[in-house]
């Protein structure tokens, strides 16, 4: 038995979409006629999904963080409770609003009444379901506790959903007050400018250095405004796909880890995941060594994750993992230290949760500073540049009153 996606027409004319399971699309069809519909369309959800990750722009993305944790929280709740997983999924996709995620939790269920573990289940959809998600679910299968393990999860993505939020939020107002300054800025260049200084036109005197500067940048905005924008939004674009080769992206990283404030930050975030996912599998029962992998998955930064796929081998070779994380020089020494301790205490998943929630605490506590700093910068820096527009406003007027004078 598999899923099937469907467009009908209902009795009244007025187009249905929806999912289905059963085991042709014969028999989808009929379901519908007995229901009164036209099928328009009926198709399997795995072949849907194989021509959507084939042929859909590269704006397309899996489910968000915010779905998955509610999901997974669901599941948890259900399975938990005694409920049977394909019950479980059968009572989650009801539930769902959304006809993806009903007919990718349907799609997940039918693989399941066909013999396939959850995890194999959840591994057609891997921009839904991450290699973190999957090995931890294997792992929850393999040792009978998947209700515990899926707990773990739901924390997880739910923790990671808050902290995304939680940065979300804090860049509101520095980016709102961007936006307006460039705004004001451009209104006043394109439109206020022009009508003020038109009047210093037929003074028949040379104008300050400031206000013929200022007629300049308006004369250039008005006449190459358009043309800047379109090379800007060329240049970002440009960044964009130079940033896909690896090359590129590598050397992009390492200036990261170079830079002060940037560095602490970048080191931070990746060595929070890092510790936090490891934390995850080592506690759910995943071996060592592929949890080391799958933890280096979540590593952003190129060189980190190559500090990580370093360590893995090292650690296969026999060496502790605290020494061969601390050889890259990319970790912070408090990470570093929490698992060179529990390494040596045997409570190394202990020691790597509270080295991911030390790592978290220092990242929000350096962001709210920095967000909290930018704002008052940011007015600062719009006000200096409304004052010297106002200024070399001003400027003629103070030499024409000199010469009356």
């Amino acid at each position: 038995m598999g899923a099937y996606e469907y467009t009908a027409l209902d009795d009244g004319g007025r187009e249905r979409k929806g999912v289905l399971e059963g085991d042709t699309p014969r028999q989808i069809r009929q379901l519908l006629r007995d229901k009164g519909w036209a099928p328009l369309t009926v198709a399997e959800v795995a072949q849907r999904e194989r021509e959507r990750d084939r042929g859909i722009s590269p704006f397309r993305r899996g489910a968000s963080a915010a779905e998955i944790a509610l999901i997974t929280r669901q599941f948890a709740t259900l399975v938990r409770s005694g409920l049977p997983i394909e019950e479980a999924l059968r009572t989650i996709a009801e539930q769902n609003e959304k006809a993806r995620l009903k007919s990718m939790l349907v799609a997940v269920r039918a693989r399941i009444m066909e013999g396939q573990s959850l995890a194999s289940a959840l591994s057609g959809y891997p921009r839904a379901f991450s290699d973190l998600y999957r090995a931890t679910v294997a792992a929850g299968e393999q040792s009978g506790h998947l209700d515990t393990v899926l707990d773990r999860l739901a924390d997880y993505t739910e923790g990671r959903q808050a902290i995304r939020q939680k940065v979300s939020l804090s860049l509101i107002y520095p980016v709102l007050v961007i936006v307006v300054a460039i705004l004001v800025v451009l209104l006043l260049l394109a439109y206020v400018v022009p009508q003020v200084v038109s009047v210093f036109e037929n003074m028949g005197q040379e104008l300050p250095l400031l206000t013929r500067a200022l007629i300049a940048a308006s004369d250039f905005i008005r006449s190459s405004g358009m043309l800047l924008g379109i090379l800007l939004l060329a240049v970002i674009i440009g960044l964009r796909l130079l940033l896909r080769r690896p090359g590129a992206r590598k050397r992009f990283h390492r200036a990261q880890l170079s830079l002060p404030l940037v560095s602490r930050l970048v080191r931070g975030m990746n060595a929070a995941r890092f510790a936090r996912t490891l934390s995850i599998l080592a506690e759910s029962g995943v071996p060592v060594l592929e949890s080391l992998h799958i933890s280096a998955e979540v590593v952003t930064n190129l060189p980190m994750r190559e500090a990580v796929a370093t360590a893995a081998r090292q650690v296969r070779e026999g060496a502790s993992l605290h020494k061969s994380l601390d050889r890259s020089g990319y970790f912070p020494p408090m990470t570093i230290h929490l698992i060179a301790s529990g390494e040596a205490s045997g409570n190394l998943e202990v020691m790597l949760e509270r080295a991911a929630s030390s790592q978290e605490r220092e990242l929000e506590a350096v962001a709210q500073t920095i967000t909290g700093l930018l704002g008052p910068f940011l007015i600062l820096i719009m006000g200096g540049i409304v004052l010297l527009i106002v200024l070399a406003i001003l400027l003629p007027i103070f030499n024409m009153n000199q010469l009356v004078v």
